[in-house]
């Protein structure tokens, strides 16, 4: 029985089949697992326009997919940067912003380009300086996908590399031999796919001390329950370096900006600050969503300007905010650092939230407060979980439906109490 007489479902007995349908359904299939790759990339790129992956606490997209696919880390990781090269990135303050590779992703969901040679390209288009004008970007990406239809990875990564010679003939810049004279260099910049980033070169002796201070910071979480930190070591540096950041620039001995403490400076427009709408601006950086905003002035160091209709300035507000140190004192007795189930970050890595916000006139008092640290200070922001001080004066957080229908309220239980 040929296997197109099969009824629906009955296995295909293979031997049966002439050599030629073997070749031409292998082929059928690859392109069908292609396409349905191409379609899962565009329903995870969704996902994380929409912020749905940190509604399960999850810190990146790799993370995500380390999770929900069982994959390793490395395979989460090409993964996501294949997401993230190839759809739109989130919107922020205005148009979402271009893929890094437009005319790849239209080839990927043709079915006519794989995994690895998606890698290829991509690889090549992230070296390309963004000085380069971007038609020639995409000339020189329509040449690697139409190379691609034809040729694997390797020979993709060679013509690549000649690629890269005629858009940046100068290429890098010679090595340092002697790293001992070193001069420290440091850039922010803005990517590509409109993350912004920093470049730079240490001494020897920053080098030493900066990762010193942070080793300990990224170590992975304790195992709870059978799970363990799903963040590759990059991302627990990156993690451990955001919250060095914020810890340094608390510190009253550091210098400031015309005499006053470091400080940042946020506007939005009073309309959008009452109704939760619209985008604030961020001094420094640009546009920044306003719940973004809120997450910075719940215990930081902000600034906040609200503007009238006509961009007038209405208020300046307090640049500290009103948690006081016998309440932070307070906070580190009852919850001992975060406060969220199953995190053990230490009370330095914390910040005080407002259960109700601050912008709902919630008052800065003991039981309207709770500890916690980076990434679950941006989940309770970003998602459906809620917190609240139960009878006994403890904080506890009640999950999203979708994760738990029972509404049952959980409590950390990490963090010893004498």
């Amino acid at each position: 029985m040929a296997s197109n007489d099969a009824p629906p479902g009955t296995p295909t007995e293979w031997w049966r089949v002439d050599t030629a349908t073997l070749h031409a359904r292998k082929q059928e299939l690859e392109i069908l697992k292609r396409r349905a790759d191409a379609e899962q990339n565009a329903i995870l790129a969704e996902i994380n326009s929409r912020g749905v992956r940190g509604c399960s606490g999850h810190s990146t997209l790799a993370a995500l997919i380390f999770e929900d696919f069982l994959v390793t880390d490395k395979e989460a990781s090409a993964r996501a940067d294949r997401v993230l090269a190839l759809h739109p990135g989130p919107a922020i303050g205005g148009d979402p912003e271009p893929p890094l590779a437009p005319l790849t992703a239209q080839a990927a969901a043709e079915g006519a380009i794989g995994g690895g040679q998606i890698d290829a390209i991509i690889r090549t288009l992230a070296r390309i300086p963004s000085t380069v004008p971007e038609d020639d970007v995409r000339a020189g990406e329509a040449i690697l996908v139409e190379l691609a239809r034809r040729a694997g990875p390797r020979q993709i990564a060679r013509a690549g590399r000649r690629l890269l010679d005629e858009l940046d003939p100068d290429g890098k810049e010679p090595r340092n031999e002697d790293p001992k004279d070193t001069r420290p260099e440091l850039r922010f910049v803005k990517h590509r796919d409109g993350t912004l980033g920093l470049k730079g070169t240490l001494d020897l002796e920053t080098y030493a001390r900066l990762k010193s201070d942070l080793d300990p910071m990224a170590k992975p979480h304790k195992v709870i329950d059978g799970v363990r930190d799903s963040r590759t070591q990059d991302e627990r540096y990156g993690d451990a370096f955001t919250d060095y950041v914020r810890l340094k620039t608390t510190s009253r001995n550091l210098p400031g900006q015309a005499g006053e403490a470091t400080h940042i400076l946020v506007t939005m427009s009073y309309d959008d600050l009452i109704n939760d709408l619209g985008e604030a601006h961020l001094d420094l950086v640009g546009p920044i969503s306003a719940t973004d905003a809120r997450i910075l002035a719940c215990d930081a160091r902000v600034r906040p300007g609200v503007l009238g209709t006509a961009g007038e300035p209405l208020d300046i507000g307090r640049s500290k905010r009103t948690v006081s140190l016998a309440q932070k004192y307070a906070l580190t007795i009852r919850d001992g650092g975060c406060a969220f189930p199953g995190c053990d970050m230490p009370v330095p890595r914390c910040t005080a939230h407002h259960i109700v916000f601050w912008r709902h006139h919630g008052e800065t008092k003991i039981d309207n407060l709770v500890l916690l640290c980076t990434k679950h200070h941006r989940l309770i922001h970003h998602s459906e979980w809620k917190v609240q001080i139960a009878q006994d004066g403890l904080p506890e957080f009640t999950p999203p439906a979708y994760l738990d229908p029972t509404g049952r309220p959980r409590r950390n239980t990490m963090h010893l109490r004498t």
